[in-house]
């Protein structure tokens, strides 16, 4: 396990290299660049904003020198944001982003399960329908329709929570409505998974043996069918992380959260390049970790696999 372990980590070095080198190639070859639609100043002044920025460069120099920061854990100064490093824009954004998505991620675990399973022992029944229509609206409606719904709803007509904002950590009403967002989808996904999974369990021949031999039906599905059935789920569980951090540059855009989609909107928005790659790479290092994570859970869940 631990020489698997090293070994993925070992892969991640050219994965990362790879994914940065694709990233900062399609972000030079877009056209303009960062103090194109500042107003008129002199060719001095721009001279001088290139230089302190290193734009005056050969592009491979310009690559280089962003590798050569990046190993000593440097992600560059944004080129908007004044006196604003790009370490120090990601560390007030990250906190706010992993609250919400981590919360929102337990939650739909949580629920997702649960249901699935409910769904799944009772097939063709009206709790089994309730639940599939929840994961069928869950999984073709947007993102950026729901959001706005919930605010009419909630935040305009019953004006129980705010329609957006952000008032710091010690005022969760501001967070319940992203939450609620991320938790919809997520579980849409989740149940539907989990009620599929568990009814192929259940039809199995080890669990027609442990019926026979009179269990009662929790201890069958407690005991024989849950580890089984939950594989799947926990191989969606980096799947849909990562989907959470691509459907919180919705989520954060439509509730006004100052977290990482709202800068990486920016970030494109400004052709601010440090920011947008230093976000690319924020967002690959957690998708290769979250695999990661997966793949051991697999190990733990099913004793047959060994790496």
């Amino acid at each position: 396990m631990w020489s698997y372990t090293l070994r993925r980590l070992l892969v991640t070095i050219p994965t990362l290299l790879a994914v940065i080198t694709v990233c900062y190639v399609l972000v030079h070859a877009a056209p303009g660049g960062p103090f194109d639609d500042e107003r008129k100043v002199s060719e001095a002044v721009l001279a001088n904003l290139q230089a302190k920025y290193h734009l005056d460069q050969p592009a491979w120099k310009q690559y280089l020198f962003y590798l050569n920061n990046l190993v000593h854990g440097d992600l560059g100064a944004s080129f908007r944001y004044a006196d604003w490093s790009v370490n120090d824009l990601v560390a007030a954004a990250l906190p706010v982003s992993l609250t919400i998505g981590g919360v929102a991620m337990l939650v739909s675990l949580v629920i997702g399960v649960g249901l699935g399973i409910a769904a799944a022992l009772r097939q063709n029944s009206l709790a089994d329908h309730a639940v599939m229509a929840i994961a069928n609206v869950g999984s073709v409606v947007p993102s950026f329709v729901l959001g706005p719904v919930l605010i009419l709803v909630f935040a305009l007509s019953l004006r129980w929570l705010p329609a957006g904002g952000w008032d710091g950590f010690g005022s969760p009403a501001y967070m319940v409505m992203p939450i609620a967002l991320l938790t919809f989808i997520n579980v849409a996904t989740i149940g539907r998974v989990m009620r599929g999974s568990l009814i192929e369990v259940m039809h199995s021949n080890f669990i027609r043996t442990a019926r026979a031999k009179g269990l009662p039906t929790r201890v069958v599905v407690l005991r024989h069918a849950l580890k089984p059935a939950l594989l799947p789920v926990v191989s969606l569980v980096g799947p849909l992380a990562i989907s959470s951090i691509t459907a919180a540059i919705v989520t954060e855009t439509v509730f006004s959260l100052p977290g990482i989609g709202r800068l990486i909107v920016n970030g494109a928005a400004n052709r601010d390049y440090t920011l947008v790659l230093g976000l690319v790479v924020l967002i690959t290092v957690i998708a290769v970790a979250l695999n990661l994570l997966v793949d051991l859970a697999y190990a733990a869940l099913d004793p047959r696999i060994r790496y």
